[in-house]
């Protein structure tokens, strides 16, 4: 078991009812090696007519999950009636018995459920390249899951995908779309093999307002950049990434059916709210981690510039170890910022632990102080900032420290 998150909140949120959408959890005895009770898979069912959108990981070695949830967006043109999702393994690099998982899974729940195979949804998550060891593993608790639906148990479906995650992870919300008041609900699990590189972990966010498919699909990638692509734990991204919306239309309100109606704006505001903060939790939740850090680059020649250096400090193990050890040694963020390749004015180039600065116009400041510098870095949340003197462009991304936990965590992880 692993030590809880310093972040870990003193309770789980409370998440408002979603119109259309029934749950329910079960084990289907993954982590039973482990000595393990604990549920691991869970179903959700959506009201006829629900919409959907996703986006997912850019590996080149994505999971067979996360393939046929590829396909099935295009199949169904964006139309859900279900998801499944494991966790204990990620059916990743599995070969043919990947997609026979998948092909059994739901051939199961087409036939609990009456629904139609392309608007069904699959995740998974946990070790890579362990094939299961029956096609169904999954799909033969699916009718016992069938029969228990109903409003879900928030709790217990984020419980249900933990992996390394020391708590579960939710997030609630209530937004003005328009003149009206919609619910939006969301769960997420991640706590290592996080980097923003679409979309970093498993997140499910959902809502009862209608939208069209292609509308949803384009507030969702809105909500992203700024989101689960803006944060890094360990800079290693997933086989599994998954982030997907469910809109099931069951409000009063009426649907949002075009890019031109004048509520899409306040609906990519609702969701890159809630999907900031599932994605702050993760990295907050990151393995070993013991501060959350955020990383602020202003001056670049253009925003992608500003990311990729901020990418580079907030990735680098050099600056990560430091912050950890509540060393304030800014010779790392200079060398991070430096080894991006990317354009800078080096005698503009100024650094700041939260309001302590402690690089100025290219060298050390000349009001440098170590002891101020050292307690700006000693405490829990962090943020530094850079100016890098060369343009207008600019950056946020979030991220941990690395502690000696995360070598723990990760050498244990299959044990």
């Amino acid at each position: 078991m692993f030590n809880l998150s310093p972040f870990t909140p003193a309770a789980f949120p409370d998440l408002p009812d979603i119109q259309g959408v029934r749950a329910a959890t079960g084990s289907r005895g993954f982590y039973a090696a482990r000595g393990m009770t604990r549920d691991d898979v869970f179903l959700f069912e959506f009201a006829p007519g629900t919409t959907c959108a996703g986006v997912f990981t850019r590996s080149t070695t994505a999971s067979a999950d996360v393939i046929w949830c590829r396909e099935a967006l295009q199949a169904g043109s964006g139309q859900a009636r279900a998801l499944v999702v494991n966790s204990g393994n990620s059916n990743a690099f599995t070969g043919p018995k990947g997609v026979q998982k998948n092909d059994a899974t739901l051939a199961a729940i087409v036939a609990a459920l009456d629904v139609t195979k392309p608007h069904c949804f699959l995740g998974a998550t946990g070790v890579i390249g362990e094939p299961l060891p029956d096609a169904n593993y999954v799909g033969s608790i699916v009718p016992e899951l069938s029969a228990r639906l109903a409003p879900p148990d928030w709790q217990a479906c984020a419980k249900a995908f933990m992996t390394t995650d020391t708590y579960p992870k939710g997030a609630g919300l209530k937004a003005s779309i328009g003149t009206d008041t919609i619910s939006f609900a969301g769960i997420a699990k991640g706590s290592g093999m996080i980097a923003p590189n679409m979309a970093t972990m498993l997140a499910y966010v959902f809502t009862d307002l209608g939208v069209a498919a292609d509308v949803l699909d384009a507030a969702l990638r809105a909500a992203c950049a700024d989101s689960f692509n803006a944060i890094t734990v360990d800079s290693d991204t997933s086989t599994s990434d998954s982030l997907m919306v469910f809109a099931t239309g069951q409000s009063d309100v009426t649907a949002i059916a075009t890019l031109a109606d004048p509520r899409y704006p306040d609906l990519v505001s609702a969701l890159t709210e809630i999907c900031l903060d599932l994605a702050l939790q993760v990295v907050k939740d990151g393995e070993g981690a013991s501060k959350f850090v955020t990383i602020q680059l202003d001056g670049a020649e253009s925003d992608a510039s500003a990311r990729i250096m901020a990418a580079d400090i907030a990735n680098s193990p050099l600056v990560k170890t430091a912050l950890a050890a509540n060393d304030a040694n800014w010779g790392r963020v200079v060398m991070a910022v430096g080894k991006s390749g990317e354009p800078i004015a080096m005698e503009a180039l100024s650094i700041w632990f939260d309001d302590v600065r402690v690089a100025q116009a290219g060298s050390r400041a000349i009001d440098y102080d170590e002891a101020a510098a050292t307690e700006a870095v000693s405490k829990p949340e962090i943020t530094i900032r850079v100016q890098v003197g060369h343009g207008t462009g600019q950056a946020k991304l979030y991220t941990c420290d690395l502690t000696h936990a995360y070598v723990d965590i990760n050498g244990a992880y299959r044990t």
